[in-house]
Formats: structure tokens, C-alpha cells, sequence
């Protein structure tokens, strides 16, 4: 437990650092206050609230058990959820920016950004609220020291929610992406400029959420509770790699806001006066 709770805090500190420094540099750069950025701004704000729900269940697995009741428990559970959910689904909005940005060369507007971010999180909260509600549950994890979807039950409410939360939130989501970042592949083969690695969002994404998808699908069929307590928490701290990853992918791999946050760091001009939301 304690391995858990050393792991934990390093990857939220780590992400909430780089996601952090993502957002102040957009708001302290001007150059980088474009409608497509602040695609990648929400995407970063998302992954600073799973962060924290990590410090959270690493201060927990620090004490060894869940200092804050029940309540705490469905607050913690939601507050994960929406803000995983959230970034997901921030994943497959930029891709779709990308799509329109090389493929049909629309310019995106700012009314357009706004009303997919609101959509983003009003979304992510309605399933995130389910449980709350009753269809689904939320409950501690293997270890009790921190929140989630309770999947160790395998009933009918369970399989129904996750089934139904998983097309809208994971396969529709990687859909979008990689029918977008496979329509932007052909694009640079045609004019044999590749701008950035078109496999490597959908790939991060899937590696990162893919072990935690796999254990709740593999709950609604058999039951997980011969599993040990701590195999049951490695795709949860998978997981919550994904602040750092995006973090590389969305910001740090994008060579235009990498300038800003250069700039932002530096003090140093960007060269480019134009920051869009391309990649290297």
C-alpha cells in the first residue's frame, strides 16, 4: 500500500506541474490564446482534476485507510469520474479541431470552442452523476483508500451502466480519433509534410485506459474478486498517467505551444506570431 500511495503522488505532482504550467502559459502568452488551443487549455484543466483526486487517494493510502466517510467517498468517486470522462472526451475534441484544421481547412470559431467545452463537461458530469443516482454505484477501490465505480459486483445495474457509459465515453470517442487522425495521415502522405505522429494520441489513450476498461468488461462476465486487492489497483495507477502523457502529447509535443510555454519560461519571443494547434 504504501508503494501505491509513493506512486501516486509522483504522477499526480508530476502531471498537475506540466498540466499546470500548460495553463498558465496560455493565459500569460497572448500568441497562444487561439480557439484551438484552448482545446488543448480544457484538456489540460481535466487532467489537473484527476491529479488531484490522485493526491487525494495517495494521502489516503499514505493513512492506510479512507478518512472521509461515505460522502467523501461518492464526492471522490464523481469527482474522479467527470474529470476522466472529461479528458477523454477532450482528447476527441481536439482531434476533430485537427481534422477540420488540415483536412478541410476551416478555421475554427470561437463560439464553436466554447459551446464543445460546455458540451464536454456537461456530458462527462450526466454520467458521472449516474451512479449517484443509482444506475451504477460508486464504492471504494480494492485497497479502501480511495473511489470509484464499483465493479465488483457484476450485476444488472452495473453491466447496463457500463456498457451504455462505455460506447459514449471510450468507443465513440476513440472512433472520432481515429477516423480523424487517419484522414490527417493521408493528408501528409499526399503532400509528404508529416506534421506530428498521427498514431501516437489514439495509442496514448488506449495504453492508458485501456488495462482499467479491461477489468470492468472483465467484471461483468466473471467475477474479479480472486484477484488481489493490489493486481486490482495497477490499471487504476495506469490510469492516472495520463495528466503526464497528455501533457507530452497535447502541449509539450505541440510545436507552437511548446514556443509559448518556452516564451512563458524564458521570456524568449516565439518566433511563429501565429500559434495554432499543430504538432512536430
Amino acid at each position: 500500500m504504501v508503494g501505491i500511495g509513493t506512486a501516486l503522488p509522483v504522477e499526480a505532482l508530476l502531471g498537475f506541474c506540466l498540466n499546470g504550467l500548460t495553463i498558465i502559459s496560455f493565459r500569460k502568452i497572448k500568441e497562444l490564446r487561439t480557439p484551438s488551443n484552448f482545446l488543448v487549455l480544457n484538456l489540460a484543466l481535466a487532467d489537473c482534476g484527476i491529479c488531484i483526486n490522485a493526491f487525494i487517494a495517495a494521502f489516503s493510502s499514505f493513512l492506510r485507510y479512507w478518512p472521509y466517510g461515505s460522502d467523501g467517498c461518492q464526492i471522490h468517486g464523481f469527482q474522479g469520474f467527470v474529470t476522466a470522462l472529461a479528458s477523454i472526451s477532450s482528447s476527441a475534441a481536439v482531434a476533430w479541431d485537427r481534422y477540420h484544421h488540415y483536412c478541410t481547412r476551416s478555421k475554427l470559431q470561437w463560439s464553436t470552442t466554447i459551446s464543445m467545452v460546455i458540451f464536454v463537461w456537461v456530458f462527462s458530469a450526466f454520467w458521472s452523476a449516474m451512479p449517484l443516482l443509482g444506475w451504477g454505484e460508486y464504492d471504494y477501490e480494492p485497497l479502501r483508500t480511495c473511489c470509484t465505480l464499483d465493479y465488483t459486483k457484476g450485476d444488472r445495474n452495473f453491466i447496463t451502466f457500463l456498457f451504455a457509459m462505455a460506447i459514449f465515453n471510450f468507443v465513440i470517442p476513440i472512433f472520432i480519433m481515429l477516423t480523424a487522425y487517419q484522414s490527417i495521415e493521408q493528408k501528409f502522405k499526399k503532400s509528404g509534410q508529416f506534421k506530428f505522429n498521427t498514431s501516437l494520441p489514439v495509442k496514448t489513450l488506449i495504453i492508458c485506459w485501456g488495462p482499467y476498461s479491461l477489468l470492468c468488461f472483465y467484471a461483468a462476465v466473471e467475477n474479479v474478486t480472486f484477484i488481489s486487492p493490489k493486481l486490482r489497483m495497477i490499471p487504476a495507477i495506469i490510469a492516472k498517467t495520463v495528466p503526464t502523457v497528455d501533457a507530452f502529447v497535447y502541449a509539450l509535443g505541440n510545436e507552437n505551444y511548446r514556443g509559448g510555454i518556452w516564451q512563458f519560461l524564458t521570456g524568449q519571443k516565439i518566433e511563429k506570431a501565429e500559434v495554432d494547434n499543430k504538432t512536430k
